[in-house]
């Protein structure tokens, strides 16, 4: 079971890669929301895998951070494909 500091750090860089992810890729105010939502979510399944498959290139504490990151990246960009306008999601 994660610790307290753990958790809220693991808050703290899952809400900074959704923030940068908009200030780079994001279209509006919008888009913050769900890619919040996503990242929180990529970055707690990446470091439930980190943690089953007792991978330990990168932790800070009990943080995956390259499985939480990796995790947080997929479902990031998952996210925004999906929110894409039906016209431009592979028409040529």
């Amino acid at each position: 079971m994660p610790q307290t500091p753990a958790l809220l750090f693991s808050l703290l860089l899952a809400s900074i890669l959704a923030a940068v992810f908009e200030l780079v890729l994001g279209r509006g105010l919008r888009d913050l929301l769900p890619f919040w939502l996503a990242s929180i979510v990529g970055f707690a399944c990446g470091q439930v895998a980190g943690q089953c498959f007792g991978l330990i290139p990168w932790t800070i504490g009990q943080v995956h951070l390259i499985e939480g990151t990796a995790g947080a990246l997929l479902l990031l960009i998952m996210t925004r494909w999906l929110r894409q306008e039906p016209s431009s999601r592979g028409s040529k």
